[in-house]
């Protein structure tokens, strides 16, 4: 992968990477190296083991197990950090909440973005990797970059999906930061779909003003702005299989319940969906 890719996250110092220590995790993995590299950027890697309500001893015994099961696969990634001349560091936590404890130590160690892992083009998210994205998107991380398993961000194309809500206002807003500073980036596309035509007008202004605010920031790439009428999933999912978007930026959910299963429905269906990294930006 080319270094000048990682761009795309410029800003970044610090990264968290989440594993359960599965192939599902190879392209996180791939994308934290390669961007820790190209910043010179912090890595913490982080396997967290749920405890429940059980006894101390079997509790004890479990998190012996679970960590002599995940040290190859943590060894791997030490590895690939040092190789790359990268700063890590590897935590190995028990809890009853591991989404919870995921932002928390992000936070903790002042992480700019949280790096997960997600199956493949199939867009079955694993057990493990694919509720505990929800639920930790569900914790309002600014950054979250979901990855599936085989894909490598080429920095070239990303879509913005905007739908007017504060969280999707702060993914434009990352968008725009991308567009100033990525110089291997080609394309932005600002979607909006509409659930019924007669809300087009409305979606075709928000796309508009979108691309309007990305070229008086002084970006150079090239601003498509896309109204459509119908499925927000399905366009979405479908124009980044047909374009080759390497990134997808969405909202995450909104703070109310209403807007939590609103936008939480379309939010968590593209990342199960896409065939391409899904970076989830929440106000």
């Amino acid at each position: 992968m080319e270094q000048d890719s990682i761009s795309l996250f410029g800003e970044a110092r610090t990264l968290l990477l989440a594993t359960d220590g599965s192939s599902f995790v190879d392209g996180a993995i791939q994308e934290a190296i390669f961007i820790c590299q190209a910043r010179n950027a912090r890595l913490i890697v982080l396997n967290v083991v749920s405890i429940d309500a059980e006894s101390q001893s079997a509790a004890h015994s479990r998190l012996i197990q679970r960590k002599q099961e995940i040290e190859p696969h943590l060894s791997q990634i030490r590895k690939m950090a040092d190789d790359s001349g990268i700063t890590i560091e590897v935590l190995f936590i028990r809890t009853s909440n591991p989404a919870k404890t995921i932002v928390e130590q992000a936070r903790l160690h002042h992480a700019d973005v949280i790096i997960m892992g997600r199956h493949g083009k199939a867009g079955r998210l694993s057990l493990l990797v694919g509720s505990m994205t929800t639920k930790v998107i569900n914790q309002g991380f600014p950054l979250v970059l979901v990855v599936p398993k085989d894909f490598i961000i080429k920095g070239v194309h990303v879509l913005l999906a905007v739908d007017g809500s504060p969280n999707s206002v702060m993914a434009a807003r990352e968008v725009l930061s991308i567009g100033t500073r990525c110089l291997t980036l080609q394309r932005i596309t600002v979607m909006s779909v509409a659930k019924r035509a007669a809300d087009l007008p409305q979606a075709q202004q928000l796309v508009n003003e979108v691309c309007q605010r990305t070229g008086e920031n002084g970006s150079k790439v090239s601003c498509e702005p896309l109204a459509l009428v119908g499925n927000p999933v399905d366009a979405i999912v479908q124009f980044a299989e047909k374009e080759q978007v390497d990134m997808i930026l969405v909202g995450g959910q909104g703070k109310n319940s209403m807007a939590k299963m609103l936008l939480g429905h379309v939010t968590e269906n593209v990342i199960g969906r896409s065939p391409c990294a899904v970076l989830v930006v929440t106000a």
